[in-house]
């Protein structure tokens, strides 16, 4: 068999023994070998590359097949001749021993530097998704290298979650997609995305919101609620309509109560929002003056504000005894009391900041109490359940 051709498992299993004390050296030709080659001695086949380094030829173990793939081989290989191009020696350069970058490494490095499409840095409830979903689903593969990764692995795992949890199982695969879209800006990864491409499961879109007759069963429970913090950030989402992490966010600086006014410096839209506030946000923050100098809703966390309010949030809908009902499905409910009193569809989208080929529908056709005309306004029987 001649020494050079393209590395396949089939032709590399099937070389032929060297003699006692002989040594083959074989050179891979494939458009992607980099220079890869295959030293087989006694019953041992180590893939390396030659190179020149300082006009000196330098040797580099890469790995032994079968246990290293040859497609990780040409990876590694393509990695080590990067490095001695700019003139890093491989076999005694600090920078090229570090070990490849792992999954572990690589999650925790996109938490700590990764910015949106707006150069924002990712917010803490963001992260804490994050998260979630990675020590629930991929913290199993926290120690394997990138280059290990295939397709395959995240293939069969979407299909896997999938089976019980498709909109999770979509979301997971897009998280991992992301990852390794940041490992090949950062240049800690070379070759394709394993986890693009992976066909998502159907979704359907979410049109929960309160219903008219939820609403003074909702206003009692919110009442009851011990945390006041909480109660009032529950009822600023709903008044307000915005996204639950700029209310959550919220400071006394981007708020004018003489104008009545809230400004949001950034929204997801990567855009500010002025968000014009009912008398009834406005008696809210009125009565929080005083409790911090920055956040309207503190925490005692690190960010210094309310980041997850789901306990106190479950203890409003049990006192409710209201089901399937989610903080986001406040600012659904806004937009369905606007859209049902006869506001525009402009003006719902401009209140929700919602693209308009991204606006989604507010069920025209469900009852619902009405409100004044083209405003946020509460039914005040229901805001005195609250007061």
């Amino acid at each position: 068999m001649t020494t050079h051709f393209d590395f396949t498992k089939p032709k590399l299993e099937a070389l032929r023994e060297p003699k006692p004390g002989e040594r083959i050296v074989y050179h891979d030709t494939h458009k992607n070998a980099t220079g890869l080659q295959l030293r087989h001695s006694g019953n041992t086949k180590t893939f390396f590359i030659q190179k020149r380094v300082d006009g000196k030829p330098e040797r580099v173990t890469i790995g032994k097949f079968p246990n290293m793939s040859i497609e990780n081989a040409r990876k590694e290989a393509a990695r080590l001749s990067a490095l001695i191009a700019q003139k890093i020696n491989p076999n005694t350069d600090a920078r090229a021993l570090k070990t490849e970058t792992t999954l572990q490494e690589l999650f925790d490095e996109f938490l700590k530097h990764r910015r949106n499409k707006r150069g924002a840095f990712l917010s803490e409830i963001t992260k804490r998704s994050y998260r979630y979903d990675f020590a629930l689903y991929l913290e199993k593969w926290g120690k394997r290298q990138l280059s290990q990764f295939k397709d395959t692995d995240f293939g069969k795992l979407h299909a896997e979650i999938g089976k019980e949890h498709p909109t999770t199982a979509n979301r997971v695969i897009a998280m991992a997609s992301s990852l390794f879209g940041y490992a090949a800006e950062r240049k800690l990864f070379k070759g394709a995305n394993p986890a693009h491409g992976i066909k998502k499961f159907p979704e359907t879109k979410r049109d929960r919101f309160l219903q008219s007759d939820e609403l003074p069963a909702f206003f009692k429970a919110l009442a009851k609620e011990p945390n006041d913090t909480f109660r009032d950030y529950f009822l600023m989402a709903l008044l307000t309509g915005a996204r639950r992490s700029n209310v959550l966010e919220m400071e006394w600086v981007q708020i004018n109560l003489a104008r009545a006014e809230w400004r949001i410096p950034t929204t997801k839209n990567g855009e500010p929002q002025t968000v014009t506030l009912s008398p009834e946000a406005v008696e809210i923050l009125r009565n929080r003056q005083g409790c911090h100098a920055v956040w309207v809703f503190p925490g005692t966390g690190a960010t210094g504000h309310i980041v997850e309010p789901k306990k106190a949030w479950w203890r409003v809908l049990d006192r409710a005894r209201i089901d399937n009902l989610r903080i986001h499905d406040l600012r659904r409910t806004l937009g369905s009391w606007q859209a049902k009193t006869g506001a525009s569809l402009a003006i719902v989208g401009k209140v929700l900041t919602t693209s308009r080929h991204r606006r989604r529908p507010f069920m025209p056709g469900w009852t619902l109490i009405r409100f004044g005309n083209q405003s946020n306004e509460l039914p005040a029987q229901c805001w005195r359940l609250a007061s």
